[in-house]
């Protein structure tokens, strides 16, 4: 019997991310695996998004079952064994035959013939195992940070900083979202192509935080002409509220642009401004301008903390590179892969872009400091510290900016005060129906 070709992406895809550092999202929607059809992307989606977000929990029942320590089995056997138990333990509809065999031939797949018989003997420990496990439910009966941290397959120096941060049950919040596959929304700039969308079998629903934002409930979007064209945009609803923040003018600076939903929103909403994207990396922002087909929008492949441009503008954006860690849900690799020592080399890196972007601000004009992080050495310290150095910037409040958006209709969350801390915007996995984001305005005096 062939492996099928859902679970041989999937194999080859984790393996990727654990040894390149890559990204499970992009890999899934490189141009390598277009050709799958769309049972098998959906099968090698979860398969892979699945493992890497119960790594932990997947090893800890294997290394019950080894006879060997986990750290001296072949990365091939490894994630071959954390595929198989992965359908074993939370895919009902996998038949055990199929995950058991399909693992021990991608063994024999990877040149590990030898390891066969041993990753057999392994698998066919599980088939006892019933297939009930209830994630909620273990995380939500979870008592203390080290139980916490197994439940909800998360590093435990992680949830002790959430818990220290939020609190507990906040803590809980976002495990059990990270652990979540995230809802699919839309940014539409425009009414009526919902409309046109519906027409086209695509479900969709209001977004809980904007109205510019779509829940897509049921059907195939990337099928959609609409889609192809670039007139629909996925895009998290906090990623697209830290655009809003930005607001109105005629000049605007996007410092780190790519992949470009924030550009694009934006751009929408300033159609007669002039819009200048930087993006440090050729191939990204060569991705981004076919994102971003606006007249009025120029794109820059250059380095943020040294513009080539001396030009100042009247609204700034550093939505910086940061650790990732308030979008766990959508790349769950980067929980494994991040250490706290990271978090000072981001930070030194971040303060440097946001001081530089800090020299583009005209007198009077706005810069928009956010990040996708929710750890404050990467948040709230980058800013007090930019601001201590440079006293020609104050700090707005947030909750002035959202109120505003809330009465001309653009947000419809009503409890304001929740995506505040102090004057910085702050949403939270699981406590808001979205990924973490911060964000600061600050005013160049």
């Amino acid at each position: 019997m062939p492996i099928s070709p859902a679970r041989i992406a999937a194999f080859d895809i984790v393996l990727r991310v654990e040894r390149e550092d890559s990204y499970a999202s992009e890999l899934l929607h490189s141009s390598r695996y277009a050709d799958l059809s769309t049972a098998d992307h959906g099968l090698a989606t979860e398969l892979v998004m699945g493992v890497l977000r119960w790594r932990s929990f997947l090893d800890e029942k294997i290394a019950v079952r080894s006879s060997q320590k986990l750290t001296r089995l072949d990365p091939e056997v490894l994630t071959a064994l954390r595929l198989a138990a992965y359908q074993l333990l939370f895919l009902d509809r996998v038949p055990e035959r199929a995950a058991v065999h399909e693992s021990v031939e991608l063994v024999k797949r990877a040149r590990k013939r030898s390891a066969a018989p041993f990753t057999n003997a392994v698998l066919r420990k599980f088939a006892a195992v019933e297939r009930d496990h209830d994630s909620r439910l273990a995380i939500g009966n979870a008592q203390g940070s080290a139980e916490l941290a197994a439940s909800s397959a998360h590093p435990l120096w992680l949830v002790e900083r959430w818990i220290q941060e939020f609190g507990f049950e906040p803590a809980k919040q976002i495990c059990t979202y990270d652990q979540q596959i995230p809802e699919t929304v839309i940014s539409v700039s425009d009414a009526t192509i919902a409309d046109e969308l519906r027409k086209h079998k695509i479900q969709l629903s209001p977004g809980r935080l904007l109205a510019s934002a779509y829940c897509v409930g049921g059907g195939d979007l990337t099928t959609t002409r609409l889609f192809r064209d670039g007139r629909v945009l996925i895009q998290d609803e906090a990623s697209q509220l830290v655009s809003l923040l930005v607001g109105q003018a005629a000049s605007i600076l996007d410092c780190c642009a790519a992949p470009g939903g924030k550009t694009r929103v934006l751009a929408d909403r300033n159609p007669n401004a002039r819009v200048v994207a930087i993006e440090l990396h050729p191939h990204r922002a060569r991705m981004l301008r076919g994102l971003v087909s606006a007249a009025n929008v120029q794109v820059i492949a250059a380095d943020a903390r040294s513009f080539p441009l001396a030009t100042r503008f009247d609204r700034v954006l550093a939505d910086v590179p940061c650790s990732g860690t308030g979008t766990l849900a959508r790349n769950p690799e980067i929980k494994w892969r991040l250490k706290l020592e990271d978090l000072a080399d981001l930070q030194a890196r971040q303060l440097a872009i946001l001081q530089s972007a800090m020299q583009r601000v005209s007198p009077g004009g706005r810069l928009v400091y956010s990040t996708c992080s929710l750890e404050k050495e990467e948040n709230s310290i980058v800013v007090e510290k930019a601001v201590l150095a440079d006293h020609s910037f104050r700090r707005i409040d947030c909750r002035v900016e959202l109120e505003s958006l809330r009465s001309r209709n653009e947000v419809r969350w009503e409890d304001i005060d929740s995506l505040t801390d102090g004057p910085y915007l702050r949403t939270i996995p699981g406590v808001h129906p979205c990924d973490g984001f911060f964000a600061a305005i600050l005013e160049k005096i």
